[in-house]
């Protein structure tokens, strides 16, 4: 049997691509498989599958707008593997949504789902519009049309959406209605991430914060920082960060930074960000505090990374960790909050530095986690207490931790690159036993 077996990118390699950054989200991915296939023997043929999406849809949405003219969209569906169970992935409406940006997303909803051992394959779709140019009539329209062109594709054992950008629980409760109505019966596994009383979950919009608070919290005890001798920073005050803030300081970290779009606040003695809405629950509301609080020292979002704490979470966008400032960050820890905080370039550079980084394929896996048990809710027509879901959650995010660091251990690799092992073994595995018919 032929194995693919190669020797790690070195860090002079990875470095050099900084200046070609930003790289597309499939080069991206491609490269993280290539990665963690150099730690395992892989069949070559099992490898040449991963690199490529199964399917991928492109459909085009016409739109009548609010004065009556015609408007038409591009949409896409990318579907990367199936081998563990149905595709499950993101749905977006952003002017940025290309074909290779929803296969390469596509593919770490793939290593996603096979770290908590769900039994999903990844996948992501959207539509190339900017969704604050739609009115509301307009969006759901848009949306209605939208499902009917990719209906054929997607169901709640074949493909099953939930929100990301510029889509939320309204925009799945619009998908499940239009699927639902062409099915002849309400179907409300077709998507998850909708609003409890039309089948969603509780605790799912808070899951992805949570399941980061969480893997702080073990990561912090394996490397014998006590919680309530623990600082933090936080940048980024959406659901997200701002969830995992205020659980870190329920258990008792002291969380001494935090930020929004416009900008950061800091102090050393510690924020009370229990008294700070989130983003999505008011914009701005971290600088509003900060002019309301005089002891608040306000600093910009880029000062914050490098704040001297112990953990840092880079909860807000992409890419803002890179060979510019990684040699500047003075955290210990670094949990990634948000899809893709940090560059290869970067990583490298912190893993010289002896920084560890938990990878956002399993800090904030807890969105696709509770949309897996929205979907068993659905499928069984049995809705599950807020506390069944966190405790639930708790164990998942718990094991997979721990299965992550059993590999950093055996292998004496990053977390990323253990966490990437774990994915890649469980869905190469998978497909060995199934095989290639015909």
């Amino acid at each position: 049997m032929a194995s693919h077996q190669q020797s790690a990118v070195s860090t002079e390699e990875q470095q050099a691509t900084d200046t070609a950054e930003p790289e597309t989200a499939l080069e991206t991915a491609r490269r993280q498989l290539e990665r963690a296939a150099a730690h395992l023997e892989i069949d070559d043929s099992v490898l040449e599958r991963l690199e490529h999406p199964a399917k991928v849809h492109e459909v085009t949405v016409p739109l009548e707008r609010d004065d009556g003219s015609v408007e038409v969209f591009t949409g896409y569906r990318a579907q990367h593997d199936s081998v563990r169970g149905p595709y499950k992935g993101g749905l977006r409406y952003h002017p940025e949504v290309t074909r290779d940006e929803c296969v390469g997303l596509s593919m770490w909803m793939t290593w996603k789902c096979a770290v908590m051992d769900l039994p999903f394959g990844g996948a992501k779709g959207g539509v190339v519009v900017n969704p604050k140019s739609l009115s509301d009539g307009e969006k759901e329209r848009l949306t209605r049309r939208f499902t009917q062109e990719i209906r054929s594709v997607i169901g709640p054992t074949t493909d099953i959406p939930a929100p990301d950008m510029g889509t939320d629980p309204e925009t799945m409760a619009w998908i499940m209605d239009a699927y639902s109505m062409q099915e002849g019966e309400t179907i409300p596994g077709v998507v998850t991430g909708k609003p409890p009383v039309v089948g969603g979950s509780y605790g799912r919009e808070e899951a992805p914060g949570r399941s980061v608070a969480i893997v702080t919290r073990e990561t912090c005890d394996y490397y014998d920082y006590p919680l309530s001798d623990t600082t933090v920073a936080v940048q980024g005050f959406g659901s997200v960060g701002a969830n995992a803030a205020r659980l870190l300081e329920e258990w008792g970290a002291t969380i001494v930074a935090v930020s929004d779009v416009n900008g950061a606040i800091y102090d050393a003695d510690g924020i009370e960000v229990g008294a700070i809405p989130s983003h999505d629950e008011e914009p701005e509301a971290v600088t509003a505090y900060a002019t309301e609080t005089p002891d608040i020292t306000r600093i910009s979002n880029e000062a914050l990374l490098e704040l001297d704490v112990d953990v840092l979470v880079p909860a807000a966008v992409g890419n803002v960790l890179t060979a510019d400032n990684a040699a500047d960050i003075a955290a210990d820890i670094v949990v990634e909050g948000a899809n893709g905080p940090t560059t290869f370039a970067a990583a490298a550079i912190l893993e010289e530095r002896g920084v560890h980084v938990i990878p956002d394929i399993l800090a904030n896996a807890g969105g696709v986690t509770v949309s897996y048990f929205e979907w068993l809710q659905d499928i069984n027509r049995r809705k599950w207490s807020l506390e069944r879901v966190h405790e639930e959650l708790e164990s998942e995010m718990v094991g997979a931790w721990s299965a992550v660091r059993d590999e950093v251990e055996s292998k004496n690799v990053t977390w990323r690159d253990a966490a990437y092992v774990v994915a890649l073994s469980r869905v190469a595995e998978a497909h060995e036993m199934r095989g290639l018919w015909p």
